[in-house]
């Protein structure tokens, strides 16, 4: 499967009569833009915005022969060891957002592992979203697993309203040439899309000059990014950086089955500490609890930085926007500070990869029982420890990442925001005044410690404003 460059257009041999390290350079064959029929967009429930910052879309096709991989050994620091097996030959497809004046872009190409729990979708885009769009990234989103591409049962169910089955049921005019051979080969082709933007940017990325790439994926494409710190990207050095958001205590498997079934990837397993390049972990409370990652946690070192923070769930009412309806959710779902922090933490991410900074080290959670593992909280029911913002410490709800009784299998993802009662915030802040005096001051200790940027000061002061107290 070596790579080779013909007429402008990376493309791979035969996998049969590639050595191990042709293997690993291996880098797909980029085709479009694509014209031919209508794209489906990842879903989303927020608005677009890509006129707004001078940004554009194209979608492109990349094929090529990825290898499935076996571990000689897999243990749970991470050194693992694996070897590639089956070949099979792949079509998938990447959608491009880019600054429209070359001049806008920061250099960095952000590479997300679109998500499949329920139906595609790019929930990094949303949630880096404007910060992305405002300082100038590129971003490439990869349909990377089968159900994307040819369908199938997602393992959340498909949210209400949204298009069932994958791209090529879906809109055969455009996809119908598409195949996926099965997630087993996932983990190759992400290396292998990685690879053709680098290697041939100026095909999908046209005149830009990218100096970093970078990987993202959240949730279940973070299980997979897991999996791809430690087994493959030693092998492929793809990247730049990893920013794994929301993973649980387990990698993905390599044999492709299901993060949910019997047997998923090893539990309780940590980030590898000899990758050559920055990773950054980003966790919720329901990730720590729900999604087990909390005997997976690690120490930071110089190479590995985790923020747990407060307030947070799974998911949230942020990120489905205007379509938190179609969920079926009997109760408010949790309304916390993940947006605003996965900016700032990308933002530190970044310049980590950039210059060489590494971001703040906050402290981790602090935990009432570690076996089973459960979170301290406050008196308000707001978790002790992590990344500290006014939403926690200038409280008007309690913010947790637990479920509401009875919750959906969706649902259970996002939280709870249970507010308080206006008796409670006259008990607490006396006056409206005082509390966004409370709340101005909390802000600016968050900023001033790198967990919220200041270009997001006024949107959370102006939500400040917004909150109601007794007249």
């Amino acid at each position: 499967m070596a790579a080779g460059v013909t007429g402008g257009v990376i493309g791979s041999t035969p996998a049969g009569a590639a050595s191990a390290k042709a293997t690993y350079d291996a880098a797909a064959a980029l085709t479009g833009p694509i014209t031919t029929g209508h794209i489906i967009e990842p879903e989303t429930g927020l608005p677009s915005q890509l006129s707004q910052y001078g940004y554009e879309e194209q979608e492109y096709f990349a094929s090529g022969t990825a290898s499935a991989f076996t571990a000689k050994s897999e243990p749970s620091d991470g050194q693992w060891s694996v070897t590639p097996t089956t070949p099979a030959s792949y079509r998938t497809r990447i959608i491009v957002r880019r600054p429209k004046d070359a001049a806008k872009f920061n250099g960095t190409v952000v590479v997300e592992w679109m998500n499949v729990s329920a139906g595609e979708s790019a929930p990094d885009w949303d949630y880096l979203n404007p910060e992305l769009m405002r300082e100038g990234y590129a971003w490439v989103g990869v349909s990377a697993q089968a159900l994307g591409v040819d369908g199938g049962s997602a393992i959340l169910g498909s949210v209400k309203g949204a298009p069932s089955g994958g791209l090529v049921q879906n809109e055969p005019a455009r996809y119908g040439t598409l195949h996926h051979p099965g997630d087993q080969y996932a983990l190759d082709m992400y290396a292998q899309i990685g690879n053709a933007l680098r290697v041939q940017h100026n095909v999908a990325l046209g005149d830009l000059h990218p100096t970093h790439y970078v990987a993202v994926g959240e949730s279940q494409s973070a299980y997979y990014l897991t999996t791809y710190a430690d087994a493959i990207q030693p092998l492929t050095h793809t990247f730049d950086g990893i920013f794994i958001h929301s993973r649980g205590g387990s990698g993905a498997a390599l044999n492709g089955s299901s993060i949910t079934s019997s047997t998923p990837g090893p539990k309780d397993l940590r980030i590898r500490t000899d990758l050559g390049v920055p990773l950054f972990m980003f966790e919720t409370q329901t990730d720590l609890i729900q999604l087990g990652y909390a005997p997976a946690q690690q120490p930071n070192t110089t190479r590995i930085r985790t923020w747990e923070v407060a307030g947070t769930s799974h998911a949230d009412a942020y990120e489905v926007g205007a379509a938190i309806s179609v969920l079926g959710c009997t109760s408010p779902v949790n309304t916390g500070p993940q947006h605003t922090v996965v900016q700032a933490a990308f933002a530190a991410f970044n310049k980590w990869v950039d210059q060489g900074t590494p971001p703040p080290s906050p402290p981790r959670f602090t935990l009432a029982s570690s076996d089973p593992p459960s979170l301290a909280l406050d008196s308000h029911g707001n978790v002790i420890g992590g990344v500290r913002t006014p939403a926690v410490d200038v409280p008007v709800a309690t913010l947790t990442g637990s479920p509401a009784p009875g919750a959906n299998a969706i649902c259970s993802l996002f939280g709870q925001t249970i507010p308080f009662s206006p008796a409670m915030l006259t008990s607490l802040y006396q006056t409206k005044s005082n509390y966004l005096t409370a709340y101005t001051a909390s802000l600016n200790k968050a900023i001033k410690a790198g967990y919220v940027l200041a270009a997001d000061r006024s949107a959370l002061l102006a939500q400040a404003e917004a909150v109601q107290f007794p007249s």
